[in-house]
């Protein structure tokens, strides 16, 4: 029987839509206001699922506590209150668009999870923007 837990987190961080390889004008007409040469930010939601077996020692699927560190380490801390663009790794090359966030963010939590464990992420932009991956 498999169950899936799930934690919400938060982070705020600002970034800047935009291709290095296009014009200002072709920027700004492809991604509009996310292109501001300034930046601007937003207040992340995020919400993070792990699926697999009930551990029938525990009663857990993972100990919430571990999924909470996790989660603290990988994105909080890595993420909270920085420019995406200019101060995280992951995005001095990559596009930081929620799609590419919500990749990385997977890929981070994923390798820290035992491999029989199902991960999503779900990533909220805006309250009615999100998007989600579960490696697929």
């Amino acid at each position: 029987m498999k169950v899936t837990i799930s934690r919400k987190a938060h982070f705020n961080a600002a970034h800047r839509l935009y291709r290095k390889d296009w014009s200002d004008e072709k920027n700004a007409a492809v991604f509009g206001k996310c292109s501001n040469p300034n930046f601007h930010g937003h207040n992340y939601d995020l919400i993070v699922s792990v699926t697999g077996e009930i551990d029938k020692e525990t009663g857990y699927v993972i100990d919430i506590k571990i999924l909470k560190d996790l989660i603290k380490s990988e994105v909080e801390d890595a993420f909270d209150h920085k420019n995406l663009n200019v101060e995280v790794e992951e995005f001095k090359d990559l596009n930081p668009t929620a799609e590419n966030i919500v990749v990385v963010i997977y890929n981070k939590l994923k390798r820290q999870l035992d491999s029989n464990l199902e991960l999503e992420v779900q990533l909220f932009e805006t309250e009615r923007n999100f998007v989600s991956y579960s490696g697929k």
